[in-house]
């Protein structure tokens, strides 16, 4: 018996060919037909000609042009405007929000992570938690950690440590330094603050042991086991044994040239470029502006010069008088490891302030030779661009700049840059 399978096929055939020409004939149920006099579009026009699948509409090459040339003058814009807001305070003057790593750099560092096993693996059912007071320790100074195990739901579990040493890292050729026992304890003594919570604390002071003469990186190796399962945690600090300068204790403030400075005594015993860096907070305890000195000091009795920017104080209006605290530096060194000296730190408050007003503080921008010039290349490259797209597209307004004073929209008629130009840094 014959199969009956082709003249279903042709059937089905028949169906789907009469289905598409209704389809390509009609747009709905009650479109006209087409008629091959109906005019078509012959190619890309100038607002992106439509595809017959009925998607986006394809840009043409004038469109595509134009959306470039915008692109530049929104980028041109933005960074000359960037640079002009951030550049408007000295980098050794800034508001606090520009630097909240920098607000509290006496706040221990404190981490969670899974306990770290032998062999370079983790168990992830068990949390340890971390704090260290300081990472770089001047000579006199000490740092302190601690450790806490959880489990999955944040339960504390018991803890023992079995082991804790501290030792320089040292490499290549050099002599190995001794290792240096570490007590921790959890006796509500010293670091810990509450004894028999299972929380452990630790002291290492560099200058009090066999690590007194060692500059590095001091390593702390503290082994451990939480909830019936092993582990170790390591521990950083870098300690400076020698000390490149000392404060004389002596402190004043004043307004000078607009802005408001702070002047702290040091006595130098090491020439070099030194980084020095305050807090400053208003008369309510709120931090307000990061102060940083950076400039090369001769050996001697000296003043490291701390500044509030006037128009920083203009712009924010703290609540005066104000407090500087916690000031920290140290003595660079160029390459070599480590790279600096430590300076012993002044944790707390340093000086408070007699200044009540703002009077002989300016409200004007910061200003010099490196910011003109950059603002000037900066400028260039954005006339260059919006005269770009002016004379590409003459009959369409160009775009208002963010930063601009009026009549900046007529910068798209302005003369391009000769090439060439030197850009700023270069």
């Amino acid at each position: 018996m014959p199969s009956k399978r082709p003249a279903a096929f042709i059937g089905a055939g028949v169906a789907i060919a009469a289905a598409l020409a209704l389809w390509l004939g009609r747009s709905g149920p009650d479109a006209a037909p087409r008629t091959a006099s109906a005019p078509q579009p012959a190619g890309p026009q100038f607002f992106g000609a439509v595809p017959d699948d009925g998607g986006l509409p394809i840009p043409s090459d004038r469109d595509e042009r134009r959306r470039q040339l915008l692109e530049q003058v929104q980028l041109t814009d933005h960074t000359y405007c960037s640079y002009l807001e951030g550049s408007k305070y000295p980098m050794e003057s800034r508001p606090v929000a520009q630097n909240p790593d920098q607000v509290h750099p006496n706040q221990p560092i404190q981490e969670a992570n899974p306990m770290r096993t032998e062999g370079g693996g983790t168990n992830n059912t068990v949390l340890l938690q971390t704090s260290q007071s300081h990472v770089y320790l001047a000579a006199g100074e000490a740092a302190a950690f601690s450790l806490r195990a959880v489990d999955g739901k944040g339960q504390t579990l018991p803890l023992v440590v079995t082991r804790a040493v501290a030792q320089g890292m040292t490499y290549g050729s050099s002599r190995p330094t001794p290792q240096v026992a570490v007590p921790f304890v959890d006796d509500g003594g010293g670091a810990d603050p509450v004894a028999g919570d299972n929380a452990y604390a630790g002291v290492l002071a560099p200058g009090q042991g066999g690590l007194a003469g060692f500059h590095g990186t001091i390593r702390i190796e503290v082994r451990y086991t939480a909830g019936g399962r092993s582990g170790f945690a390591l521990f950083d600090v870098i300690y400076t044994p020698v000390l490149p300068a000392t404060w004389t204790g002596k402190a004043r403030e004043a307004v000078e040239e607009g802005s408001l400075h702070y002047y702290l005594g040091l006595e130098v015993r090491q020439p070099g470029r030194y980084v020095v860096t305050g807090r400053v907070d208003d008369a309510r305890g709120k931090p307000f502006a990061v102060a940083t000195f950076n400039d090369v000091l001769q050996t001697g009795t000296r003043e490291v010069k701390l500044t509030v920017f006037g128009k920083l104080l203009k712009d924010e209006t703290p609540a005066m008088p104000l407090t500087l605290r916690d000031v920290d530096g140290y003595l660079l060194r160029e390459n070599v490891d480590p790279d600096r000296l430590q300076v012993a730190r002044l944790q707390g408050r340093v000086l408070s302030g007699r200044a009540r007003s703002l009077d002989g503080v300016s409200d004007a921008e910061w200003q010099s030779e490196e910011r003109s010039r950059y603002l000037a290349e900066y400028a260039k490259d954005r006339q260059a661009a919006r005269a770009a797209l002016g004379a590409f597209d003459p009959a369409q307004p160009l775009p208002q700049s963010a930063c601009a004073p009026a009549g900046m929209a007529q910068m798209g008629k302005l003369t391009p840059p000769a090439a060439g130009s030197a850009r700023p840094g270069s």
